[in-house]
């Protein structure tokens, strides 16, 4: 996020670091200025206008309200308050105006949300959209350096011949850890009771929030890949219209904000994570018609979850926030 608010140039007066009682007193340097570490305790809010958070779900349920109490307006990078009817869920490509309506905390999408409605939103316009199914192969640094480092560990014991333990993936606490390196992991948190794990009902619920479309028909399969950073996802969708050329979907997206079109199967040119790391915008190609509906298409689409999936999504939603005035 502070690399983010820094290549962007935010406007900032004046800058304050929160964190834990264990990472107080630690130095962090921001635009060649060092800055302090401070406790995050409620009163540490009095004062701010803009608060980024991405500590965890139950430390943004603490604190979030005290900042908002304070004055300040709260982006919240958790799952805390995302299905919270009065807070809105903000993708800016897709629904901006959703910001008027805020009551002082604003909620960040899951990133394998994000990049899938900045996809899908341009064509929503043009065309309308009533069904949208994803399968998705994430990267493992959606869940943490650990995992990461995990991966790498697992795949040094394997080429090495050794014997490992995995103790991450797929859910921390969780009785069961499997094998990353060389694998394909189809569990991307907790299953719930409908047979959905947690971050299938996100994709799900979310998308039908941030589009404002609750009668949308989505369903989600949420797949760990041994990738470091950047998501990829194969969408089908169904359009309202028929009769709709893979040249006419190209030009849509190919104007689209936020969007980058690679799409020429002739050159093999395509999206992949590999080159979307550290980029800013949502990649898609292979944008084909289905065979056998004439209102479904397939998309592949990519992103670094890292950043538009996170940090940049949330510093977008500050940079609205002062774009149409609505800081206290």
């Amino acid at each position: 996020m502070l690399k983010t608010l820094e290549q962007r140039n935010f406007p900032i007066a004046s800058l304050k670091l929160l964190a834990s009682k264990r990472s107080a007193g630690k130095k962090v340097t921001f635009k060649g200025k060092e800055y302090t570490i401070e406790e995050a305790t409620p009163h540490a809010f009095e004062g701010v206008h803009i608060a980024l958070f991405s500590a965890g779900g139950a430390i943004s349920k603490e604190l979030a309200p005290e900042a908002a109490k304070r004055g300040a307006i709260v982006v919240d990078n958790t799952s805390a308050f995302r299905m919270d009817p009065d807070t809105p869920l903000v993708v800016p490509e897709v629904n901006e105006h959703e910001l008027n309506n805020h009551k002082g905390i604003i909620a960040n999408p899951n990133c394998s949300t994000i990049q899938m409605v900045v996809a899908l939103e341009p064509i929503r316009k043009k065309y309308g959209l009533s069904k949208v199914i994803v399968s998705t192969y994430q990267a493992v640094s959606g869940a943490g350096a650990k995992a990461i480092n995990e991966m790498n560990e697992q795949t040094r014991s394997i080429l090495d011949g050794e014997t490992f333990t995995p103790e991450v993936l797929p859910v921390s606490g969780d009785e069961k850890h499997y094998q990353i390196a060389f694998n394909a992991v189809p569990q991307i948190d907790k299953f719930q009771d409908n047979g959905y794990t947690f971050e299938e009902m996100k994709m799900i619920n979310e998308t039908k929030k941030i589009m404002g479309m609750q009668h949308l028909e989505v369903a989600a399969t949420c797949v760990r890949l041994p990738v470091e950073t950047g998501h990829s996802e194969s969408v089908y969708i169904e359009i309202d219209k028929e009769n709709i050329t893979v040249d006419e979907m190209k030009s849509i997206l190919s104007e689209a904000p936020g969007v980058t079109l690679q799409d020429d199967p002739s050159e093999q040119l395509y999206p992949m994570p590999a080159n979307c790391v550290g980029k800013d915008d949502v990649f898609v190609g292979r944008i084909r018609k289905d065979l056998d509906r004439s209102n479904g298409f397939h998309l592949w689409v990519v992103s670094d979850n890292l950043i538009k999936g996170a940090a940049l999504n949330s510093v977008q939603i500050a940079e609205s926030l002062v774009n149409l005035n609505l800081l206290k």
